[in-house]
């Protein structure tokens, strides 16, 4: 379970997100500040270090959380492919806001001066990505290890299990509050799962994007997209037959797309073939069948 072909296709906020922790982290490691980035009452309430507030939410402050927490977040730009750039952004701002505030609050009612600083790095959007990977991403294998049952999205969670105990207190206090977040987002608190930045900031995501291995669509196809997409009237199947003459028969790579989100191998082929091999039209497609 991968998340679908490897590259950061169609997923540029997440590919942007992945370099700056990355730089962060190597910046400040070289320093050697990378163990002093993390939260504390006395930086936050005594000393008034909010710089920390921002830092801290993007520098890991070990090699074995950056490689675990590099590792999650790649996988977790699956979710950018299904709902979009623009609200992917949302997603992730709104993630390290309202997880940053739990731990101020929660540091603000220990009130212990002696309490050690909580670890760093993006933890809000790590464990908020974990709300919609239990209950959004499907099972699609099984098996067993010396008796005991696993799934393919049993390594998803031992690497987040690792990332959370990785600094024991101070790394699960940050994961809560980003699991947390997430809840929050789920839950449309504020009606922020409808909200969209305005479009002279989300034409700035594509330009995040350079060429890479992987899936592409060349520009001609997709200036053949239609603009009216037929609509499904199952979940999952259902389809009516396409135009013979239109028919532009899908990459494995769109496919492989689309069944890393979790819909079924022939729905996301048939979505594609009516969105002309265009992944983003065929999610939409698949996503609205979804919700009648």
């Amino acid at each position: 379970m991968n998340g679908g072909p490897s590259g950061f296709n169609n997923a540029p906020v997440a590919r942007a997100f992945v370099i700056a922790c990355g730089l962060f982290t190597i910046v400040f490691g070289i320093q050697g500040r990378s163990n002093r980035l993390g939260l504390s009452y006395q930086d936050i309430f005594q000393k008034l270090q909010l710089w920390k507030l921002i830092v801290s939410g993007f520098a890991f402050s070990s090699t074995p959380e950056l490689i675990f927490g590099l590792y999650l977040m790649y996988y977790f730009r699956v979710f950018e492919r299904q709902i979009g750039s623009n609200k992917y952004s949302v997603f992730v701002l709104f993630s390290v806001i309202v997880s940053l505030l739990f731990q101020v609050l929660a540091l603000a009612l220990l009130k212990d001066p002696n309490l050690s600083a909580l670890t760093s790095g993006p933890y809000g959007v790590i464990f908020s990505s974990f709300v919609p990977f239990y209950l959004d991403i499907p099972v699609s294998t099984r098996f067993r290890v010396f008796g005991l049952r696993f799934s393919d999205k049993s390594f998803i969670y031992l690497a987040g299990l690792q990332l959370l105990l990785s600094s024991w207190k101070r790394s699960i206090l940050p994961g809560i509050c980003g699991i947390l977040a997430g809840s929050l987002y789920r839950l449309n608190f504020l009606r922020i799962r409808k909200l969209k930045f305005p479009d002279f900031i989300a034409s700035f995501f594509p330009r995040l994007s350079w060429p890479s291995m992987g899936s592409i669509v060349p520009a001609a196809q997709s200036r053949n997209v239609p603009r009216n997409i037929p609509s499904y009237t199952g979940r999952r199947g259902n389809y009516p037959a396409p135009p013979t003459s239109s028919t532009v028969e899908p990459s494995e790579d769109s496919i492989a797309t689309l069944v890393s989100m979790g819909f079924e191998r022939n729905s996301a082929r048939q979505a594609l073939v009516h969105a002309r091999n265009d992944v983003n039209a065929a999610t939409n497609i698949l996503l609205e069948a979804q919700s009648h």
